[in-house]
């Protein structure tokens, strides 16, 4: 018996020259969240609909009426409309649709980086090629081909779609390590981390952005408390003034390891 192919990948090489391994998003997961985010728009232009019909009795005839040029720019403005908020969407949320919050799936650069608007925009004008004929048959074929399962405008775009792995809060909750007499007694001398201490805060700093903004704030400072425990009062209130101040010392020390 052939042993299973293993599953793909995206690898990601951090600053801190660490590889990290990022699940990519299949195909089952991708239409669940591509049902959702169909649906909350399905939604949307229902409820438009009945709005429009309180003022206009016979909304058919009203489109019959109008001019060829008017009709194309409504069905333009259809496109336009749903293109922004698949790309809107994805960029002020980190990658992340509605649907594709759900199912903890995130588009990501081919690199592992944040999706950027270009990105994103080119990802999402190429939804009609993939729709085509219909229901996204162009696209299905193309991520059944494609060994991390994108579609045409991942392929054009430079994207892919990856998995939010769970995190184990308890890993970043855990005491600080009392140190000894002689580390009380060079307080103000940071000692390298260990491996597992440099394990644990490029995790945080690789999910980070995508954590709430108290629960971000809350990790940070237990690694701080963890990795920091020579820092002075002062030291350490100015650590923790911001995440970003808390992100730049927690990436220090691991820098530090190497």
């Amino acid at each position: 018996m052939t042993p299973s192919a293993p599953a793909p990948h995206v690898d990601v090489a951090t600053p801190e020259r660490v590889s990290l391994s990022l699940p990519v998003a299949g195909i089952g997961y991708r239409c669940l969240a591509w049902l959702v985010d169909a649906s909350l728009l399905f939604f949307f232009w229902v409820a438009l609909y009945f709005v429009i019909t309180l003022l206009v009795s016979d909304v058919l005839g009203a489109f019959q009426a109008l001019s060829g040029l008017v009709q194309t720019l409504l069905a333009v403005g259809l496109f336009a409309t749903q293109w922004l908020y698949w790309t809107l969407a994805e960029v002020f949320f980190h990658g992340q649709t509605p649907g594709k919050r759900v199912l903890r799936i995130r588009v990501v650069r081919e690199d592992g980086s944040p999706v950027g608007f270009f990105e994103s925009a080119v990802r999402n004008l190429c939804r009609a090629v993939d729709f085509l004929p219909v229901l996204y048959a162009t696209g299905c074929i193309t991520m059944l081909l494609d060994r991390r399962h994108r579609r045409l405008g991942d392929l054009l775009a430079g994207t892919v779609l990856i998995r939010e792995e769970a995190i184990d809060l308890d890993k970043y909750t855990q005491a600080p390590a009392v140190p000894s007499e002689s580390e009380r007694e060079s307080a103000g001398v940071q000692r390298p981390l260990g491996a597992e201490d440099v394990e644990l805060v490029l995790a945080f700093l690789s999910r980070a952005p995508g954590l709430e903004k108290d629960v971000r704030q809350r990790l940070g400072a237990r690694l701080v408390d963890r990795v920091g425990a020579g820092l002075a009062d002062e030291e350490r209130a100015k650590v923790l003034q911001s995440p970003e101040a808390t992100e730049a010392f927690l990436r220090t020390r691991a820098r530090a390891a190497h």
